[in-house]
């Protein structure tokens, strides 16, 4: 293993996770200055709950795009924190979740700092010389027309067939 370690200390993605991480954690900041005892990736679960009402763990998943697993995670965290409930759905396989008073209460809030922060997200990528989200959708568009999967692929297999 004479070659460098592949991943590098400087990925190509790790700079965009660690500008999410400091957004999310100035959220987290501004949470905890509020008394908000809710962790910023918690919030669009209880929102929707709110919005759409009780759902099983599968639904409120599916709603925000996560798989069943981390939903579970998620919902074991709300239930501990006092935010949801759950009672056994229309089998013995289901749990269907619901919001507790103390998360409706915090509800105005969480939805306020949601538009909130759509608004400030919307005004830095106006900032920019060029726009991030147009950048997000023009790389689906890319990605459309030939998928990651034969991007990678295509680079392992020639990797594979050189010499060793």
């Amino acid at each position: 293993m004479n070659s460098p370690d592949p991943t590098g200390e400087e990925g190509f993605w790790r700079p965009l996770r660690r500008l999410q991480d400091v957004m999310d954690d100035e959220i987290a900041r501004l949470y905890a200055e509020r008394g908000v005892s809710v962790r910023p990736r918690h919030t669009m679960p209880l929102i929707r709950l709110g919005r759409r009402g009780p759902m099983t763990i599968r639904e409120l998943a599916e709603a925000v795009d996560v798989t069943h697993s981390a939903m579970s995670q998620t919902i074991a965290v709300l239930k501990r924190d006092g935010l949801v409930s759950t009672r056994p759905g229309t089998d013995a396989r289901t749990k269907v979740v619901e919001l507790t008073d103390a998360a409706r209460e915090l509800l105005p809030f969480l939805e306020a700092e949601w538009r909130a922060t759509e608004e400030a997200i919307a005004e830095l990528d106006a900032e920019l010389p060029y726009s991030l989200a147009r950048a997000v959708r023009d790389m689906e568009r890319a990605l459309r027309a030939r998928s990651f999967r034969d991007r990678v692929a295509e680079r392992l297999a020639r990797t594979e067939q050189r010499p060793s």
